[in-house]
């Protein structure tokens, strides 16, 4: 089932005016939309976190997600620009957002049988690490 957001982000590349060249759209795309998936996660992840009655052992996990949600909320916009193209920095951003969603997603994976809110997160982490990775590849 498609949603409203991948909608948009395949129609905003698509509607892109000059050649994209050889990025495969498909993968950029979901890139983008599991960076966004998992900035939005991650920012409630810890919203939750902060609600949670022993909130002092979860200080950790809050951090790894502000940090995750920051590095996926700007990986989602570097992607979605085009024009000026700097492969080096695209590449350098999807590897930066990998490891921060790797970080993320170990660390609420270990409060996930507790805190159902961390295993909701962990599972956006591991799919936008895998975005991120299977983009990279494909950039060469």
């Amino acid at each position: 089932m498609t949603t409203a957001h991948e909608t948009m982000v395949r129609g905003m590349l698509r509607s892109y005016p000059a050649d994209l060249g050889h990025v495969d759209q498909e993968a950029l795309a979901r890139c983008i939309e599991e960076c966004v998936a998992c900035a939005q996660s991650c920012t409630a992840c810890a919203d939750a976190c902060l609600s949670e009655v022993r909130v002092a052992d979860l200080g950790k996990c809050v951090r790894t997600d502000l940090d995750c949600a920051d590095i996926c909320e700007t990986t989602g916009r570097v992607l979605s620009r085009h024009t000026g193209y700097d492969a080096n920095v695209t590449r350098a951003q999807l590897t930066a957002c990998a490891a921060a969603c790797k970080a993320c997603g170990d660390e609420c994976a270990k409060h996930a049988p507790m805190h159902e809110h961390c295993r909701i997160c962990a599972d956006a982490c591991r799919r936008c690490e895998e975005a991120c990775q299977e983009l990279l590849a494909v950039l060469g």
